[in-house]
């Protein structure tokens, strides 16, 4: 189990890396993308559930991480707020992601790439 929880881990981090390289070399997209977050059933609760996989693995391998109390913080956060996420309307998720997207430039997208590449090289090196 903790073998599986770590992969989970390590591929979560390798997806927030391959996000940072979209926000990179196509802001645009991935624009249009958080503009989806929440636009229709199907997507919301896929989005919402799929979030829970890593903040799952997230918890039950953080005993064996580098910085455990950050893992497991980090992990319930994302589960709690998962569960929140399941309680609100549809339509509200959907139009705080519109709202972000708008506040969100092509600009400002590169520039948070790097906090992408950063955040998921952390959470690697943190189970490596």
């Amino acid at each position: 189990m903790i073998i599986m929880a770590q992969w989970t881990v390590i591929l979560f981090g390798i997806f927030i890396i391959a996000v940072g390289l979209l926000m990179l070399f196509a802001p645009s997209k991935a624009n249009e993308t958080l503009r989806k977050a929440g636009s229709t059933n199907f997507i919301n609760y896929a989005e919402i559930t799929l979030r829970m996989v890593p903040a799952i693995g997230l918890t039950l391998y953080a005993d064996a991480s580098r910085f455990p109390d950050v893992f497991k913080i980090f992990g319930w956060f994302m589960l709690g707020t998962s569960f929140v996420l399941y309680f609100i309307p549809r339509r509200i998720h959907h139009n705080y992601a519109l709202k972000c997207a708008d506040l969100l430039t092509p600009m400002y997208i590169r520039l948070l790439a790097p906090v992408s590449f950063l955040f998921g090289a952390a959470i690697i090196y943190c189970v490596i």
